[in-house]
């Protein structure tokens, strides 16, 4: 490497750095082409690695016998032989990043005394692993699914470990179900099928009759189970878990991430289609944002009860199934997480960290949540059956702070302890316990009442429809559409009508007009009358569009740049050039991955590289389409029916579009969007007057003098031409398209 290279690589690892990275370091080899030279496991140098050690006869020269002996052979083979180890059950599909987690007020200081969601002057390193749950390692980023949220905090007092979803509920309120939902959502026994969605009957049976998991199946059937990018889900961590502060006293709390960026999703189309052309597309999308400096970040937020209100709700606090509403609960903001740094090597690092929701640090406790009591249990057995008795001691997963213990021996074993004592108490007084005074963890002396032991729940666990409810009616009308399609999809695919026809009761019970709906979509019972009565109720915080930020924004969002040989290249690089200054992260698409020329009379060499071809990347992978002027560059277009499909799709699946001079006669006169006001012919066609028309953006010309005084800003009623397409790319997309049965008219 050069020394450019290197000073380069060191200020960036300088920059990304925490103590964990630190940590990290001696575990990572940095190879070059001629060190360090191939050697066995034992360290023995290795002259020839692809023969194997064999009788060769002499006259004529004839292989023989492998033989047995040949320890580099046989450690090649057997090393790769064992190189895979069990998958997770559930969130198999992953991947994560390193990152930093800071505190932001004070706020936590009445209720916790834990330094790391209290010490303003810390920061403390953290790896998150985001995942779905249902399908293999193997399936596709974009099904419909939860998605994991873990967070490791690596805390100068222990790892602390967050391991939520990016839904705030669960299917289930105790624990001992949890065996019968997995084998429920996962693939069929007698076929294996399907992989990475949840649209078959055993899942749709389960649920049926499972009320409980009312709640959890209407945020799956929204758009949250269908996310945009990892860096646009929200995180919760789901159980209630306890705080406790200096003086004693001991809160329920809940964990809350609000990412930056809003919480945004695909349509089910899209991420149908992406599932198929870019199964990786959200692992890809977090590097891509690493790795450009939009550092995807998180506001961290808590929801904290009193010990002396727990019952004082019509619901349980302590039900996984339940959302504690804000308007009750309202969310205290204290702190930061921001994700800077890809790994190194994806299977030592997202593949072996292993959460544990028992991992938590003084300050921090737990509740007598049944679903969270037995994940205490699972997750911590579910490490060993994976990685060994030993897990914790792998880099990834071994605390950045002082470890030591009388725990010893057992596979994989990393430390080597010099000591004549493994025990304690001992002669030496060598590991001793440490006082609650000291530091030393302390459970909350909590009064225990007598009782009866009994297999129950609380009467107050009874109840399964009215969050259900809340979530629904919180909803816009979009979501709402989306929400009756997506469970009109999944039940579609169950051939048992038993099945089908019977969830159309669970429905009834949440709202009377969603059961109907969707009963006439599936060929379910249509009901008559409601189930139970829609008390109209809403909440703050349920709808994604709640989270839409203050100020909008397009950083790295990734939109396409449609050209072809003639294109206008000045105006193309002025528009480009106001997008990438706000972070946008733009690609120039063309008929090939090669040089485009521009029109006549503008000198840029052999032209403009294109970063990929039409056939090669789809508008799916985008979150808006530009097309610039250009009499011969639109021809070409018009002529390809791929190009027109690509801009087709992109407006029914309501992204921003945006064209300029004969880029906006091929809207009108190729694509054919029906309802939408463009720049028209009759307008002086040397005007950079800009229409803005359902997300469609057009003008006349965009010339150097044009983005002189279009000063990029991203706001509603801007004047300027590039300041308008990027505020209606922040919007994420124009549902009104949809709900004015635009899209509908349209083939994609």
């Amino acid at each position: 490497m050069s020394s450019i290279g290197q000073s380069v690589e060191k200020a960036f690892t300088t920059m990304t750095s925490t103590k964990k990275v630190v940590d990290l370091q001696r575990d990572i080899q940095k190879p070059q082409a001629d060190q360090p030279r191939l050697t066995t496991d034992h360290g023995v140098k290795v002259a020839d690695t692809d023969n194997w050690l064999k009788i060769i006869g002499s006259e004529p020269k004839k292989n023989g016998s492998s033989l047995l002996e040949d320890q580099i052979a046989r450690e090649k083979i057997h090393r790769f032989d064992h190189e895979r180890i069990p998958e997770r059950v559930v969130h198999a599909r992953g991947t994560g990043a390193h990152g930093y987690f800071t505190v932001s007020s004070d706020r936590a200081s009445k209720y916790t005394f834990a330094p790391v969601l209290t010490d303003s002057s810390r920061t403390t390193p953290v790896f998150v692993r985001f995942s779905t749950v249902q399908g293999s390692r193997g399936s596709a980023d974009t099904v419909r699914d939860v998605r994991g949220f873990a967070v490791k905090f690596y805390t100068e007092e222990g790892n602390w470990d967050i391991v939520g979803n990016d839904i705030p509920v669960f299917f289930i309120q105790d624990a001992i179900k949890f065996p019968d939902f997995v084998h429920a959502v996962k693939p069929e026994p007698h076929n294996d099928v399907p992989q990475g969605q949840s649209a078959h009957n055993n899942f749709w049976d389960f649920v049926g009759l499972q009320p409980e998991s009312a709640h959890m199946v209407m945020w799956v059937m929204s758009d949250r189970g269908v996310p945009r990018s990892f860096r646009m889900m929200q995180g919760f961590g789901v159980n209630t878990f306890t705080l406790q502060n200096a003086a004693g006293e001991r809160h329920f709390v809940k964990f809350h991430f609000i990412p930056e960026l809003g919480v945004h999703s695909l349509l089910w189309d899209e991420a149908l289609k992406i599932n198929g052309q870019d199964p990786d597309f959200h692992r890809k999308d977090l590097s891509e944002a690493i790795e450009s400096g939009a550092y995807p970040k998180w506001k961290f937020a808590i929801q904290t009860i009193p010990q002396s209100r727990e019952h004082e709700f019509e619901f349980d606090i302590l039900d996984a199934t339940k959302v504690w509403p804000q308007e009750l609960v309202p969310l205290e903001e204290i702190g930061e997480l921001v994700l800077n740094r890809v790994v190194d090597e994806f299977f030592p690092e997202t593949e072996q960290v292993a959460f544990c929701t028992s991992h938590v640090v003084p300050g921090i406790g737990f509740s007598n949540d049944p679903l969270l009591q037995g994940r205490n249990f699972s997750y911590f057995d579910t490490q060993i059956s994976r990685l060994g008795v030993n897990w914790e001691e792998l880099p990834i997963n071994r605390p950045v702070c002082p470890v030591f213990n009388h725990n010893r021996d057992g596979k994989s074993r990393h430390r080597i302890v010099k000591s004549e004592v493994n025990y304690w108490p001992n002669r030496k007084d060598i590991g001793r316990p440490v006082t609650g005074e000291e530091g030393g963890y302390v459970e909350y002396a909590e009064a225990l009442g007598q009782g009866i032991k009994q297999r129950a729940r609380g009467p107050k666990f009874q109840e399964h429809f009215s969050q259900a409810q809340l979530f629904y009616n919180s909803l816009s009308a979009h979501e709402k559409a989306h929400l009756v399609s997506a469970i009109g999809f999944e039940l579609s695919h169950c051939e048992d009508p038993v099945v089908y026809k019977s969830y159309i009761n669970v429905l009834n019970n949440i709202d009377f007009d969603l059961a109907k709906a969707v009963a006439v979509k599936v060929n379910g019972e249509v009901p008559t009358k409601p189930g139970r009565a829609n008390d109209g109720k809403k909440s703050k915080g349920l709808s994604q569009i709640d989270f839409l930020p203050k100020e909008p924004t397009i950083v790295s969002r990734r939109i396409a740049i449609l050209i072809s040989d003639g294109f206008n290249a000045v105006e193309m690089q002025a528009v480009r050039a106001a997008l990438t200054s706000a972070k946008a992260v733009c690609y120039l698409i063309g008929p090939r991955r090669n040089h485009i020329r521009p029109m006549a009379g503008q000198d840029f060499g052999p032209g403009v590289f294109a970063d990929h071809h039409f056939d090669s990347q789809r508008s799916t992978l985008f979150d808006a389409v530009y097309i610039p002027s250009g009499e011969e560059h639109v021809r070409t277009l018009s002529k390809n029916g791929r190009v027109v499909h690509w801009v087709r799709e992109a407006f029914g699946h309501c992204k921003a579009i945006a064209a300029v001079g004969e880029g906006v006669n091929f809207l009108r006169d190729d694509v054919r969007l029906p309802g939408i006001d463009l720049f028209a012919p009759s307008r002086d066609q040397d005007s950079d007057e800009v229409v803005t028309s359902y997300g469609v953006v057009t003008t006349g010309k965009y010339s150097i003098s044009s983005a002189v005084t279009d000063v990029l800003n991203i706001a509603p009623d801007t004047r300027g031409f590039a300041s308008n397409f990027a505020f209606q790319i922040s919007q994420h997309k124009c549902y009104e398209r949809e709900l004015d049965g635009l899209t509908e008219q349209v083939a994609f």
